[in-house]
């Protein structure tokens, strides 16, 4: 076959990848850095003036203007418990951030001996954090650093969710109501306990609870209709994603489809009365941090789907939403080719990815010109 033949036969493929809508090609999109130099970012914010804030695992919240200047730590972050997997978490502009100029953050609080994890909400003054005031408190405490959750994110309502842990070593206090280990939370912006909580009023159960039988959800979306998407690490296999409901409980770890670490059975079982099935589950885990629920206009091919990054996958994953549940659409992006800990979809319609390295990266997913 000669050259000319060649060409021809390139043409017709791309011709046909882009009149089928094909949204992973190379040639539909480009792959920008936007800042480096940050170490183990673990969430990203955007503000109103363009500007961006990132969490750093070790403690720090820094500021990322609109041209990738990285700022020097701000001031008035609480001390942050960091070791292994525990450290600052997410950060969370207010929904009415241009009035208040208040965030809200997550963190690991406390020591190697008794930790736990924190929520507090602060003024963003210039380049530091003032008033600061702690809204939320798991308990008890663990020994343990690792499985915090950490992601939070509003409803429409206003209230605010909050993702816990089973703090590794608890696996058990998922399934009880008397702690917030392994847990989604529900709570207003003050901290104070909203009205129609599923579990308000039962004596054996606390207040704030609002899902519960979770193992480590470390991906959090809200659609502007209100559904709720949450994705948690399995063990050996059995990494979730879920759409949550109020008052539902989803199964961790009566029902699970991982083993434990040293190989052993977790349960028998993958269903259980009265506990919710995961929309997809992934075996092998790919260990998923980070889920945006695109609804951008920049890639209008890829509006009302879900994007969940993965950490030992080092991929990112693409996921339509079906009237029966989701499918996984297999991996995109493949050319970042690192950790991901975060991603989000930006005001801008563009992707914002964060890389889990120490020398990490922002990198922005904009169509290609």
């Amino acid at each position: 076959m000669n050259a000319v033949s060649l060409r021809a036969i390139g043409a017709l493929l791309i011709l046909s990848s882009l009149l089928a809508g094909t949204p992973a090609g190379a040639q539909d999109y480009q792959i920008e850095t936007v800042a480096e130099g940050v170490t183990f970012p673990w969430s990203l914010a955007f503000l109103p003036d363009g500007s961006f804030l990132l969490t750093e695992r070790d403690g720090q919240l820094r500021r990322i203007s609109e041209n990738g200047e990285v700022s020097a730590p701000i001031t008035g972050v609480p001390s942050v418990f960091a070791r292994s997997q525990a450290g600052l978490f997410d950060v969370l502009p207010d929904p009415d951030f241009a009035a208040t100029g208040v965030v809200y953050i997550s963190y690991a609080h406390g020591d190697e001996e008794a930790n736990t994890p924190r929520v507090a909400r602060a003024r963003l003054i210039g380049d530091r954090l003032e008033n600061l005031e702690v809204i939320f408190t798991g308990t008890p405490e663990q020994w343990t650093a690792a499985h915090y959750g950490g992601r939070l994110a509003f409803l429409p309502d206003g209230t605010l969710l909050i993702t816990t842990g089973d703090g590794f070593h608890y696996r058990e206090d998922a399934q009880r109501l008397d702690n917030t280990r392994g847990k989604t939370l529900r709570i207003h912006a003050d901290g104070s306990i909203p009205a129609d909580n599923p579990f308000l009023g039962d004596p054996d159960a606390l207040d704030s609870i609002w899902t519960y039988g979770h193992r480590n959800a470390q991906g959090l979306a809200v659609t502007d209709d209100g559904r709720v998407f949450q994705h948690e690490h399995g063990a050996q296999g059995g990494d979730e994603l879920n759409r949550l409901r109020a008052g539902s409980n989803y199964g961790w770890p009566v029902i699970t489809h991982g083993l434990d670490y040293t190989g052993a059975r977790i349960s028998p079982f993958t269903e259980y009365p009265g506990m919710e099935q995961p929309l997809l589950f992934w075996t092998p885990s790919i260990a998923p941090s980070g889920l945006t629920y695109y609804d951008g206009e920049a890639f209008p091919e890829w509006r009302g789907q879900l994007f969940v990054g993965a950490l030992a996958e080092q991929s990112i994953r693409r996921v339509t939403l079906t009237a029966e549940g989701a499918v996984d659409q297999g991996k995109v992006f493949e050319e970042i080719g690192s950790r991901v800990r975060d991603l989000r979809s930006g005001p801008d319609g563009f992707i914002y990815v964060l890389t889990d390295e120490a020398d990490g990266k922002v990198l922005r997913i904009r169509p290609a010109p």
